[in-house]
């Protein structure tokens, strides 16, 4: 069994507001849409939002990414085998991205498995169980991963200030997923 993680935690000091009421529930659908997700589960932390997810409260969220991760992580039932970790703030996040990253996991690429998009490493990333407990305070970005290209995807995205957004939806972003600035 495969589970979604949605790191959802954040201040969002630079978005002025909860992004997360705008944001989170979208993503969570996609994510949805994947072919090999079973279920979702939400972390939150800085503030409450609704959402049809699992939620999780990581009341250490202000550690940073890991923390957040690791909540999340332990959340999860024995039954799953692996868990695909996205952001809460990548709207753009593609189901087949998903897909793709799993299908590497099954054929052996490894612990940890990650799209790039451009040759630049981003989400999702699928993390094995028997990888859980190297999860840094920083998160996985510098723990190396198998990567899985996915240039013919549009990029998650990644939505810190309210100006990328134009009428509640993301504007255009550049080519590696992140809005002009």
């Amino acid at each position: 069994m495969i589970a979604a993680i949605v790191l959802a935690a954040g201040a969002s000091t630079r978005f002025g507001s909860p992004k997360q009421e705008m944001l989170l529930e979208p993503v969570v659908q996609r994510v949805r849409e994947s072919r090999e997700i079973s279920g979702v589960v939400a972390v939150l932390g800085a503030h409450d939002v609704d959402t049809s997810a699992r939620v999780v409260h990581c009341p250490e969220w202000e550690r940073g990414p890991g923390a957040s991760l690791r909540c999340g992580l332990a959340a999860l039932g024995g039954e799953v085998e692996a868990a695909v970790v996205v952001l809460g703030d990548g709207p753009g996040i593609d189901p087949r991205a998903i897909d793709r990253v799993v299908a590497a996991w099954r054929d052996g690429a490894g612990d940890r498995v990650a799209a790039t998009y451009g040759g630049i490493r981003l989400h999702p990333l699928l993390l094995a169980r028997d990888a859980w407990n190297d999860v840094p305070e920083s998160g996985l970005r510098a723990l190396p991963a198998a990567l899985v290209p996915c240039d013919d995807l549009t990029p998650p995205g990644d939505v810190d200030f309210a100006d990328e957004m134009e009428g509640g939806h993301r504007k255009e972003q550049n080519d590696y997923g992140h809005g002009a600035r």
